[in-house]
């Protein structure tokens, strides 16, 4: 482990704790392991297994050093070196895209998005737009409930919604896109068998287990490999639009340092 410690020929005037060959490291370079409520023991543990991995490394890269030919050494500090720059050129450019990135990505944008491209968003599974209520057997109002539940105007959302304390669960948003895995794990008498049943628009089902009755309303399905509906696709194209939009930024700000530097000759190409 490399990364912290400092690797000098000579000692400084500086506490040494560890010694391979011409390398040091220093007490200052272990301080940071530990915390002000770690125990003397595991403190002592921390530092004695950091020494030993800085020491294996410093070892191995040593006798690397001796066994590797000197066009594999130059090759190795060429590709460390193309890495370091590559480090550092993309924390300048994230820090550049943090701050002048537009990460708002309009409804229109997204919806031209989907009209030209649609055909790529297709779905790997079953979708549903569905509600759902599970009470007892026993519930006094179940016809009510079953009356109002399938009929369903704006009184009866209203009413159902203020009776939701008689329901063991309940899911009255049938304007929402789930994927029918999400269904089976909540609607348990519910099973990818139904799918006949269960995967047509505007169906009812009544089922039942041991704990009550199940009442489900299907308002709307998009079946696999079908083109997924926009709403469902939305968070995909902003955050394709999103990534676009960053390497739009990156290439600009490419371009415009390398113009800059040629402007005020600090970069020149002999022929």
């Amino acid at each position: 482990m490399t990364a912290g410690c400092n690797f000098l020929n000579e000692p400084e005037d500086k506490e040494v704790i560890a010694r391979v060959n011409d390398s040091y490291l220093y007490k200052e370079d272990v301080t940071t392991l530990i915390s002000s409520n770690t125990s003397p023991e595991d403190s002592t543990l921390l530092v004695n297994n950091f020494i030993t991995r800085w020491a294996t490394q410093k070892l191995l890269l040593d006798r690397a050093r001796i066994n590797l030919t000197a066009e594999k050494q130059a090759e190795f500090d060429r590709l460390v070196q193309n890495y370091k720059n590559e480090l550092y050129a993309k924390a300048y450019t994230d820090a550049i895209v943090a701050r002048e990135l537009d990460t708002a990505i309009t409804r229109e944008a997204a919806e031209q998005y989907y009209e030209e491209h649609g055909e790529n968003f297709l779905l790997n599974e079953n979708l549903v737009k569905l509600r759902y209520i599970n009470i007892t057997k026993d519930n006094k109002d179940f016809e009510l409930i079953k009356t109002r539940f399938r009929r369903f105007d704006d009184e009866d959302k209203q009413a159902l919604l203020e009776m939701a304390i008689q329901f063991n669960s309940y899911s009255l948003n049938d304007s929402v896109w789930v994927k029918t895995k999400q269904v089976y794990d909540k609607i348990r008498p519910l099973t990818p068998q139904d799918n006949p049943e269960f995967l047509k628009n505007k169906n009812f089902m009544q089922l039942e287990d041991s704990l009550g009755v199940y009442l489900i309303s299907v308002e709307d399905v998009k079946l696999r490999n079908e083109q997924a509906p926009l709403e469902y696709s939305l968070p995909s194209i902003k955050q394709i639009l999103l990534n676009k939009r960053k390497l739009e930024l990156i290439k600009k700000l490419e371009k415009d340092i390398t113009q800059d530097a040629i402007k005020n000759d600090k970069f020149e190409i002999y022929n």
